[in-house]
């Protein structure tokens, strides 16, 4: 979600993330296809409750990576002169997932609100950790949100998260590196990769882009291509292909990329990845709308030099795009009910409330339909982008995004082995086509053990 944030470089093993709960898999395999709707019937605490438990003084804590936050606290602790909301960054991806596993498993420490990006909820939903929303009453609040992103909160009967962001894909890329060097926008990725090597053998110290091995790219961009590696069914079959021809498709065109050495190795979110976005050093980033807030916020000195455009295609003429990253914030059981009453209300004022234009204006792309229907949505100029209305990129991206995809219901014990299996073809030890058939063997001998019918 800002997530950004969601398949960080350089993931790492989550040993606790891939073993608590799973053993519950077989039984509970339908939450990962998310096939509740959250009607909200359960609720068991008032609005009147929670405006009680606003008046005492109160200090919840959210765990998040993301950087746009600060508007919306402002503006609820501004509401609410009794409540602090104190936020704190633990670690990007991995990190912030092998931490909050780890106040799960002590059964102390964790916050009362965290990051936990659509992709990694089923997992978290299996053990039980979170708290259902619905006790709010907030799965009436469904007709606000798309379909989809509100699927995506739903696990197992339970609505764990209101959608905070989604992250439809697009090419943020810089113009001034693109003026420097004569390139044009591509527009397929035969272009991208051509236009990748001009600039690298003009000056090898700019890359096209940076990447270290990101699992959440790869599946994004398989996802493009028209791959579906990963499907669930029923309530305890997965299907895993990684060797077909749509995966293919983005290993033929992405190899000769890694093989020549032409792409930046920082790591993402990492300050030499900050420093190349800000020094020109990286020219692109193809990732999902919620990266505008992450670059007004973390490279404001590139302010006026970026612009978004679709995404490249395999071919001229193609609608073709996919999503890459969103999610909300879950609540921690292990939070107080006075703390977790406060933590409703920030939820629904940051997701159903005020704060959902405050969180548009710091660069998060919004779930809501009347916002994403909204005219002066999709008109705003953004500042950052040369005054450019990227939201229009956006929403035809959200719209011409590949239908059909699914995620593993262990797809964050996916993204922490990536690195050990296709991750190596980074470092020039194997190819990635290989190294995806890798891959997809761990993770069906892991589902097996974790008892999935796998095939």
């Amino acid at each position: 979600m800002e997530s950004q944030q969601r398949w960080r470089n350089g993931v790492r093993k989550l040993a606790a993330l891939t073993t608590v709960g799973l053993a519950l898999a077989a039984g509970l395999t339908g939450c990962a296809s998310n096939n509740s709707d959250g009607s909200g019937s359960t609720q068991s605490v008032s609005s009147s409750q929670i405006d009680a438990a606003l008046q005492k003084k109160t200090t919840i804590t959210i765990w998040t990576w993301a950087t746009t936050l600060d508007g919306v606290v402002k503006a609820f602790e501004a509401k609410h002169p009794n409540i602090t909301v104190n936020v704190v960054n633990v670690g990007t991806g991995a990190a912030h997932y092998t931490k909050l596993e780890n106040a799960i498993k002590a059964g102390k420490g964790a916050p009362d609100l965290a990051t936990i990006e659509y992709s990694v909820l089923p997992q978290f939903g299996l053990e039980k950790s979170l708290v259902d929303l619905n006790q709010f009453g907030y799965g009436d609040l469904k007709d606000k949100y798309t379909p989809s992103v509100w699927s995506s909160t739903n696990v197992g009967g339970a609505l764990y998260e209101l959608p905070h962001n989604a992250g439809p894909m697009a090419l943020f890329y810089n113009k001034t590196v693109f003026d420097k060097f004569g390139i044009s926008v591509p527009k397929t990725w035969d272009e991208y990769a051509a236009d990748a090597k001009k600039i690298h053998e003009a000056d090898p110290t700019v890359s096209m882009a940076s990447d270290a091995g990101d699992p959440g790219f790869v599946t994004s961009m398989l996802w493009q291509a028209g791959a579906k590696p990963f499907s669930t069914s029923g309530t305890s079959d997965v299907s895993i292909d990684l060797n077909n021809a749509a995966t293919k498709k983005f290993t033929s065109f992405y190899q000769p990329l890694i093989t020549d050495k032409v792409l930046s190795q920082a790591s993402g979110f990492s300050n030499e990845w900050y420093q190349g976005l800000a020094n020109g050093k990286i020219a692109t980033l193809t990732t999902g709308a919620w990266m505008a807030g992450s670059l007004k916020s973390g490279v404001p000195s590139g302010s006026g030099q970026w612009r978004v455009a679709p995404m490249p295609t395999y071919g001229s003429g193609q609608a073709a795009s996919a999503m890459n990253g969103g999610g909300g914030y879950a609540m921690l059981k292990q939070t107080s009910k006075q703390h977790q009453m406060v933590s409703a209300a920030f939820l629904k004022f940051m997701d159903a409330g005020p704060g959902v234009k405050l969180s548009i204006a710091a660069g998060q792309f919004p779930t809501t339909i009347a916002d994403l229907k909204s005219e002066e949505f999709l008109n705003t100029p953004n500042s950052y982008f040369g005054g450019q209305q990227i939201n229009k990129v956006f929403a035809q991206s959200a719209a011409d995004a590949v239908p059909g995809w699914q995620y593993l219901p262990y797809q964050s014990y996916a993204n922490t082995v990536f690195s050990d299996t296709a991750g190596q073809a980074y470092l020039g030890k194997t190819t990635l086509a290989k190294g995806l058939d890798e891959w997809g063997a761990k993770l069906d001998s892991y589902g097996k053990d974790q008892g999935f019918n796998v095939k």
